[in-house]
């Protein structure tokens, strides 16, 4: 039942919402009399970051983008907009733009530690470990208690299979994000990897308790019941599992297992047959396949005489 959640690893690359100080100093001016057209720019740029602020909170992210840049071009020292720009463009899925944002935010703001730590995170999404690591290890040298930076720190240890040290990550994340529920689950992964059950179930645990709604967390709980072949304990995880998403095709599966283990085999048919389609639909052509494989057997058992 070892299925992939690689998709899931970045889960709190965003989980700082955008937000600004408007006593944020966005020029820094020697003489003692400011042009009024300098005083004019910073202010209109002010302006327009409060307009995408609003923009973001009603949702219109294309806006809230527009007026980013505008503050952006109109006061290139001021790092909020490039910040706020950066989670905008991560917001509609535009990793390059975004990461090219947070940069100039730390350019313009070397002090700026949540702009290293989402600069970071957005090159590890890329897969550039190495560079994620050090932009990660400088947010923590500006703020040590930064919770988001651990996390992502922790995706990149773990990325790189170095599993103690991505579980100490996580558990600074922990300490520091107390309502984030992704630092736990990834814990629980890589005490997976370890071979450490309990310490596992304990992660796991701890992440659905903040998130009740966690589906992935749910299934691994089960999973790591069906190891231990307490079957029912299982069948209440993966249950709670397809309750927190219903369309999450792993929880059908794993119940779909128990259910053959349980010789409940028109109870397995059905999760099967759900299971399979949802593979399916979501283009994983492969576990649909496994689920075909596994719906067979359940058809025949069914029909067989016991």
């Amino acid at each position: 039942m070892g299925l992939s959640f690689f998709k899931y690893r970045i889960a709190g690359l965003v989980s700082l919402i955008l937000v600004v100080s408007i006593s944020y100093p966005s020029v820094s001016l020697s003489a003692p009399v400011a042009s009024k057209l300098a005083q004019s720019n910073a202010k209109t740029a002010i302006d327009w970051l409060n307009q995408g602020l609003q923009a973001i909170q009603a949702g219109k992210v294309q806006d809230a983008i527009a007026a980013f840049k505008q503050a952006a071009k109109l006061d290139p020292a001021l790092a909020p907009a490039h910040y706020n720009l950066g989670l905008a463009f991560r917001q509609t899925g535009q990793l390059q733009p975004s990461a090219d944002a947070f940069y100039r935010a730390t350019q313009a703001d070397p002090k700026f530690a949540p702009a290293f730590a989402n600069l970071g995170g957005a090159l590890l999404e890329g897969n550039n470990l190495q560079l994620a690591n050090d932009y990660l290890q400088r947010s923590l040298e500006l703020d040590p208690k930064l919770g988001f930076a651990h996390y992502n720190l922790g995706l990149v240890r773990e990325q790189q299979r170095d599993c103690e040290r991505a579980i100490a990550s996580f558990k600074k994340a922990i300490e520091y994000s107390k309502n984030a529920p992704e630092p736990p689950y990834h814990m629980g992964m890589c005490y997976l990897q370890q071979g450490k059950l309990d310490q596992a179930r304990g992660a796991f645990n701890q992440a659905v308790k903040i998130n009740p709604k966690y589906s992935e967390a749910y299934y691994n709980l089960g999973s790591i019941w069906f190891q231990q072949r307490k079957l029912q304990e299982a069948l209440e995880a993966f249950r709670k599992s397809a309750e927190a998403n219903s369309n999450y095709p792993n929880a059908y599966y794993g119940a779909g297992l128990v259910f053959m283990q349980l010789q409940q085999y028109g109870d397995a048919v059905q999760v099967l047959q759900f299971a399979r389609d949802l593979y399916n639909a979501q283009g994983n052509p492969q576990w649909a396949k496994n689920a075909e494989q596994l719906l067979q057997q359940a058809q025949n058992l069914n029909y067989q005489p016991r």
